[in-house]
């Protein structure tokens, strides 16, 4: 199941460390074995490839389905993502997601959604407002959250594209609102640092 995975991930690290030459501080806080969600910001279409470049874990991550109706359908579907269907509450999708989470894998979630066009400035820094779907899967199947907070420019210039990946943390004893709270809270002190 994960054989595409690990054939593309070698390439796309390649790619994307010569492309984006991205600062990654934190690799260290993404336990090597157990259920997780990582979840971050999403402010570009290459977001995931961030947290993806430091772990040897396979993250499938939730990923709209317009994209495998196009042209890189091959590549998601390689990749391991998860199709969703934003237009309705996609219950096939969280399905295939706890099923991840519940053999121990790795799952992948924007909590906003969809990526944010709204911050006006590089030194505005916001979020939209945040989905439960990760807090709820986590506190259902006891995973650990690890927030991210993506900052800078996607320039291609040394230091100037910056993802700081946080210590995880769990939710199984939280409201779900208290949880999502503070899972916003700590992604948006990540992309602030």
């Amino acid at each position: 199941m994960n054989i595409g995975y690990h054939i593309l991930r070698p390439f796309v690290t390649i790619y994307y460390k010569l492309k984006f030459h991205p600062t990654i501080i934190g690799k260290e806080n993404i336990p090597t074995s157990g259920p997780i969600i990582l979840c971050g910001n999403h402010k570009h279409t290459h977001d995931q490839y961030n947290v993806m470049i430091v772990t040897k874990r396979v993250i499938h991550y939730m990923a709209k389905d317009e994209y495998f109706k196009g042209p890189y359908a091959w590549f998601y579907k390689m990749a391991g993502c998860i199709p969703v269907d934003r237009t309705i509450h996609d219950k096939n999708a969280k399905s295939k997601a706890m099923e991840v989470l519940e053999s121990g894998g790795a799952l992948g979630i924007f909590p906003e959604g969809t990526r944010n066009k709204t911050l006006g400035t590089k030194d505005e820094v916001d979020l939209l407002p945040f989905k439960y779907g990760a807090v709820s899967m986590a506190k259902k199947t006891g995973a650990l959250i690890i927030p991210f907070g993506i900052s800078g420019e996607y320039t291609g210039k040394k230091g100037k594209l910056v993802t700081r990946i946080g210590k995880p943390f769990s939710v199984k004893d939280m409201e779900l609102e208290k949880a999502n709270s503070i899972l916003r809270e700590k992604i948006l002190k990540l992309m602030q640092k």
